[in-house]
């Protein structure tokens, strides 16, 4: 049975627009006062009543527990021998091993299965060995795989990071407050090493004497780091023996400003690094010995008698005696350790940056030509020029760190003071970045890259150390583009070459031309002019020529892809037509 409601209402009361208005009091009811009743109640006065018309409301947090992790071992011990076999005698259990082994049903059941196994299956071969690698074409892009914050209540800069060098487990993270003389009440001095398995709590703590404000990890001995201290000291650690450090410098024989960088020299020993500090000095190391430096080098990168600040270091394992060091000038100083005088350690420099240079690295692929950063740009370098021979464009915010993939020859990697990281593919484009990710809010300053080229560590300024999972698109190395970006970098050294010596041939004529001359010499000085005018024209006609003959080839080889694409895709669809 079926129940319907109805309900009537007259089509003109719908929607009845309700108007208001104002309007005198109308007294509605009106009840004298009981005269008997005034005896049973108390007067108050004054009367004080509070009235809220807004509707109570209740605000409730909830917030899901943070879950702590431990490291736990497990040791297993030896078990499983008969109650009559002493496990800790070793003649006792090789006389019963020796025993089993004889045994022929021992041979047949445990030693036949095992050759059966082996011959049905090869647990050693290598299957897919001939499937080329496919070029991958997913997008450039990174996400977020950890952040880890400073546990400390007093918050202080993440200034430097340093990958752990075998299996890149762990990543070690220097934290200091660089503000001069704005150090806050109850800052600890601790640094940490991470677990990237782990953001909760730090796998051990490092404690310095002074505030870290570098630190890395020895190549040859994971256990082993140096850092280098806010006072100028410099110590070492090692990570099986505690928190403390093993050994330090002394105050006196060490810097007198911020250690601004450390790196590694390729020893025997593997226990030799060198320092570069706001001093303007450049010391050597010996971890068996840090009382006091092996050598030292005072910075006069333009060799005026004005010693400069050092601000990083780079040494190259295959370039033993070279080392270079950036400066607080913007100059990147080319150095050799093995020079007969203290005058020729020096070779030479380069103008780099109009501010102090924030990082320096050589490419991993291509040690000749090295990666700058500094002020607003990056730029990338060869020995053979004086002058830079890519850059990247000014940006508006402050340029902070940088470096190369170690897995890709034309990608390198900076960080910038908005809080965002740029990932830069010369090949690909020149003028802007591929991708451009926002880390946080914080400027950054840190920058390191895994070895494998898959995880990028960015430090900020606020404590965070943020992991990134790089895309396979900027992991892996594409095919032919070590030749390809070998090409281009030895097309603009040419390049370069042929502009500096223009300019250099500019100058010569300008300085003959100022000199004073005789009338016997004026016929002279003209033909010398005329000469060095045409040689200028000679060179930048030639430079001219070859740089077009190169753009001319790069077109005719993509002319030649896009026609063949295109044929490729005229037969598919002449087949689909003939198949319909």
């Amino acid at each position: 049975m079926e129940i319907v409601y109805v309900y009537q209402k007259k089509r003109r009361e719908f929607g009845r627009q309700p108007l208001l208005g104002d309007r005198p009091p109308d007294l509605t009811v009106h009840i004298a006062p009981d005269a008997a009743a005034a005896d049973a109640v108390v007067e108050r006065n004054p009367i004080t009543v509070e009235m809220q018309a807004a509707p109570e409301m209740s605000e409730h947090e909830v917030n899901t527990e943070s879950i702590v992790m431990a490291n736990v071992g497990i040791q297993h011990t030896e078990g499983g021998w008969p109650k009559d076999v002493d496990a800790s005698d070793v003649e006792h259990t090789l006389r019963y091993r020796r025993k089993v082994e004889k045994d022929e049903e021992y041979m047949r059941v445990t030693v036949e299965h095992t050759i059966k196994q082996n011959n049905a299956i090869d647990i050693y071969g290598e299957y897919f060995t001939n499937v080329k690698e496919e070029l991958s074409t997913d997008p450039p892009s990174a996400k977020t795989l950890n952040v880890y914050r400073d546990p400390n209540p007093v918050k202080r800069a993440a200034t430097a990071l340093s990958w752990y060098p075998e299996d890149g487990n762990k990543i070690a993270v220097a934290y200091s407050v660089l503000d001069f003389q704005r150090t806050p009440m109850g800052m600890t001095y601790e640094s940490y090493i991470w677990d990237i398995e782990n953001p909760n709590l730090p796998d051990q703590s490092i404690l310095p004497a002074s505030p870290l404000v570098c630190i890395k990890y020895n190549p040859k001995d994971p256990h082993i780091l140096v850092g280098g201290s806010y006072n100028g000291i410099v110590a070492y650690w090692d990570t099986r023996k505690g928190s403390y450090p093993v050994d330090s410098s002394a105050i006196d024989k060490a810097h007198r400003d911020v250690v601004y960088s450390v790196a590694w020299v390729q020893s025997k020993t593997g226990s030799e690094f060198f320092s570069t500090s706001a001093d303007g000095q450049v010391l050597w190391w010996d971890i068996r010995k840090l009382s006091e430096p092996t050598e030292s080098l005072m910075l006069d990168a333009e060799k005026n008698a004005r010693i400069v600040g050092g601000t990083v270091l780079d040494f190259e394992p295959t370039m033993p005696t070279k080392f270079m060091v950036g400066t607080e000038a913007g100059l990147i100083a080319m150095c050799n350790k093995k020079a007969k005088t203290p005058a020729d350690r020096i070779s030479h420099s380069y103008s780099g940056h109009f501010g102090p240079v924030r990082a320096l690295q050589r490419n991993p692929f291509f040690t000749k030509n090295f990666l700058t950063v500094g002020d607003w740009s990056a730029k990338v370098w060869s020995e053979d020029v004086r002058s830079n021979i890519l850059s990247t464009r000014y940006h508006t915010s402050y340029l902070t760190d940088g470096c190369w993939s170690p897995v890709r020859p034309s990608v390198f990697f900076t960080g910038k003071a908005d809080g965002s990281i740029d990932v830069w593919d010369c090949l690909f484009k020149q003028n802007a970045p591929t991708l451009t990710v926002p880390v946080g809010s914080s400027p950054v300053h840190a920058l390191r890259v895994q070895e494998h080229g898959r995880v990028v560590a960015v430090s900020a300024r606020d404590g965070s150390t943020t992991l990134l999972e790089l895309s396979d698109s900027l992991a892996r190395i594409q095919p032919g583009e070590k030749a390809a970006f070998s090409q281009m970098l030895e097309r603009e050294a040419k390049r370069e070459k042929a502009l500096e010596a223009a300019a250099r041939e500019k100058r010569l004529k300008a300085q003959a031309a100022k000199r004073p001359t005789s009338g016997g010499t004026t016929a002279g000085a003209k033909h010398g002019a005329l000469a060095a005018e045409l040689m200028t024209d000679e060179t930048l006609a030639a430079a001219q020529a070859e740089f077009d003959k190169i753009l001319e080839e790069e077109a005719a080889k993509g002319a030649k892809k896009a026609a063949a694409a295109a044929a490729a895709a005229a037969a598919t669809t002449n087949g689909h037509d003939h198949g319909v």
